[in-house]
Parts: structure tokens; C-alpha cells; sequence
């Protein structure tokens, strides 16, 4: 298939960007759509809104088709949505503490969306504005699209320019790529972006049941506002000891979520292996649907989150998501990491070169 320039949406809306405010009001507006990627019955549709995937479709052991992502019905729901559906978050994923940083002598302050906190790069993080298509190939051998994203000097509080591309590609059958870089244009700052996909491989209902796999034996402890304390402990003798298959449900009622009644895991682990090599990370599987999916990545941390503050959310074609009611693995940096000299660093020098790279492949 030919390669399609930016205007080919299958399903397109468009947004008024100055109402939004920064760097995109001086573009007037621009074209918000839905791509879908298909190889046979392998498909996958994604929106430059927050460069998020909305859906997810492929067969369960006896060959019927579902989709395995949480998300929306429309381009609006997910501009007013508040639970990161499928997002591309930054500058900096997850946590900082404070909502602030100290950077070669400087104090930055970010914008507090969790608390005094700041939570997926703040108010207006990548999950919140338009991004360019660059490149779309729906079908054929190598289904592809290329997101670009130019964030300013500035942007949250963040400093120094930042250009940022993530593509999504069908590689082989059944088996999603994610690319993922950014380049400092002119001054240090830090970058650690993640996916946050909520996965249900039964395509409905709770997750408890699904077995999970993760490949780290260490994880970082946090406080009462889920921001890390500085250990990276071990996870032997602990509920969060997912070294072999677990069931979802088998201990998710020993962790506290963050909130006074809320329990599950929203916990950082420290991936096994070489940061910057790709290795497995995580396995999960569905029983009843017989689907599995693998996560292969680069980073240093995994981000397991059990949905513990899905409540009642209205989703695709009227489902209701409720607590439990999918997953997300978010490979990342480790969070609050520049307020941690300990932790890997994710600071980016200026002309340095981000990169973060996943691979989900799927069975069934």
C-alpha cells in the first residue's frame, strides 16, 4: 500500500486547538482522526489525540474476535477523560514528587495534577494535545504510523525543547511494535515517557483471574502518595512477588492503592537484565479467552497497574469499566527518578537522544 499523507483519517473530527492553549494555538486548528492498522484479523486503530491507542482486535482460542483495550466510543470522551485510556504520557510518566525537580543547580516547578504532586507530565501532559502525523501505512506487509510531537521550552514547567516521535507498527502477525524517541533541542531536561494501554485479554469483565508474570526480581517501595521512597527492595517473601504466574487476584487486597480503601498494585518494578537491552518484562494470560500477550522492552522499571481507581467509567459501546477491570504494564524510567540520584537517571543532555522501545506480542 502507498504511503498516505496526514489528511487520510478513517474516522475524523475536527478540534479547536486554540481553546486548548501553548504551542498548538499558533496552528489555528488542526485534523484530529482515527488510524486503524490491520494485518488479516489483527487490527489496531490509534488517534494523534494524546498519540493514543483506542482499540486492540484480535481472536480468542476459538476464533472470535475482541477487543482487548479499554477505551472510548469518541475523539471527545477521551479529551475529557481522566484515565489515560491507551495514551502516550510525558514529558515525565508517572510521579514527581512535589511537582518539583532540581536540575544542574536549578529548581523547576511543575504543574500538581495528583495532590501536590505532578502525575503524566502534569495538567496538559502528551496525552493531552494533538499530534502530527507523520507517516501512515494502514495495510500491506509493514501497517505503520509515526506520531510527531514538538514540546516547548517551558511546556508544564518542564525545561528546554523537545522533540518527540512513537510509532506503532503490526511487525509480524499478532505482534505490536512501539517506538518511541525524543531529542533535547537546547537545554537538559528529563524525559521518561510510557504507554498506558488498560488491557483486558478476556475483552470484558475483571482481570483478577488473568495470570500475570513479571520478570523482576526488585521493586521500589513508596509512601502513602505513592511516591517512591528511595529503596529498590527485593520482592521475595512479598506480596509483590509476581516472579512466577499469578493470578491478578491472589494478593492484590494486601496493597494499598493510594487511598484510604483502595488496594491494589500501582507498583514500580525494577525490569531483570541490562536497561537499554531488549528482554522480556511480563507475561499475561486469559484462561476463558486462552489469550496471552508477552511485553518485551528496554527500559529500567515496569509500571503494574490493576485499574484500582476505575469506577463505574462508561467505555466502548456502553461497557461499564469498573475497579479491576483491566491492567496496564508501563514500561518506564523509574518514577520521581530526579528526585532520586539513585535510581537510573532519565535526564536527556541537549542533542541527546531518548529511546524506548516495546514489543506486545500476542497469542491465543
Amino acid at each position: 500500500m502507498a504511503r498516505v499523507p496526514l489528511l487520510l483519517a478513517l474516522c475524523c473530527c475536527v478540534v479547536a486547538v486554540a481553546a486548548l492553549g501553548g504551542a498548538n494555538a499558533a496552528a489555528g486548528r488542526k485534523m484530529v482522526g482515527v488510524y486503524e492498522l490491520n494485518k488479516g484479523d489483527f487490527s489496531v486503530k490509534v488517534t494523534n489525540w494524546g498519540a493514543t491507542i483506542t482499540s486492540v482486535v484480535l481472536p480468542d482460542s476459538r476464533g472470535n474476535l475482541a477487543d482487548i483495550a479499554l477505551g472510548y466510543d469518541t475523539i471527545a470522551e477521551y479529551v475529557n477523560g481522566s484515565n489515560y485510556f491507551g495514551a502516550l504520557v510525558g514529558r515525565v510518566a508517572n510521579r514527581v514528587a512535589n511537582a518539583r525537580f532540581v536540575l544542574d543547580g536549578k529548581v523547576y516547578h511543575l504543574y500538581p495534577n495528583d495532590g501536590k504532586n505532578a502525575l503524566h507530565g502534569g495538567h496538559r501532559g502528551f496525552s493531552k494535545v494533538i499530534w502530527t502525523v507523520k507517516e501512515y501505512v494502514g495495510g500491506g506487509d509493514s501497517p505503520h504510523i509515526t506520531l510527531y510531537y514538538h514540546s516547548f521550552d517551558g511546556e508544564e514547567g518542564f525545561p528546554g525543547a523537545l522533540d518527540v516521535y512513537v510509532t506503532y507498527h503490526l511487525s509480524s502477525p499478532y505482534v505490536l511494535s512501539v517506538h518511541m524517541n525524543a531529542t533535547s533541542l537546547n537545554k537538559a531536561t528529563p524525559v521518561n515517557l510510557a504507554q498506558h494501554t488498560y488491557w483486558n485479554l478476556g475483552g470484558a469483565g475483571s482481570v483478577l483471574h488473568h495470570t500475570v508474570q513479571l520478570f523482576a526480581s526488585r521493586y521500589t517501595p513508596v509512601d502513602a502518595s505513592l511516591i517512591p521512597t528511595g529503596r529498590v527492595a527485593p520482592v521475595a517473601g512479598t506480596p509483590y512477588d509476581l516472579r512466577s504466574p499469578t493470578t491478578v487476584g491472589a494478593h492484590v487486597r494486601q496493597i494499598y492503592g493510594g487511598k484510604a480503601g483502595v488496594y491494589g498494585y500501582d507498583t514500580n518494578y525494577a525490569v531483570d537484565g541490562e536497561p537499554g537491552a531488549m528482554r522480556k518484562v511480563a507475561v499475561v494470560r486469559d484462561g476463558g479467552s486462552g489469550r496471552a500477550m508477552e511485553l518485551w522492552a528496554n527500559q529500567p522499571g515496569v509500571q503494574f497497574y490493576t485499574g484500582n481507581f476505575l469506577d463505574h467509567v462508561v467505555g466502548k459501546g456502553g461497557k461499564v469499566y469498573g475497579q479491576y477491570g483491566a491492567l496496564c504494564l508501563e514500561t518506564q524510567g523509574f518514577p520521581d527518578a530526579v528526585n532520586h540520584p539513585n535510581f537510573p537517571s532519565v535526564i536527556v543532555r541537549p542533542g541527546g537522544v531518548y529511546k524506548h522501545d516495546m514489543v506486545f506480542k500476542f497469542s491465543f
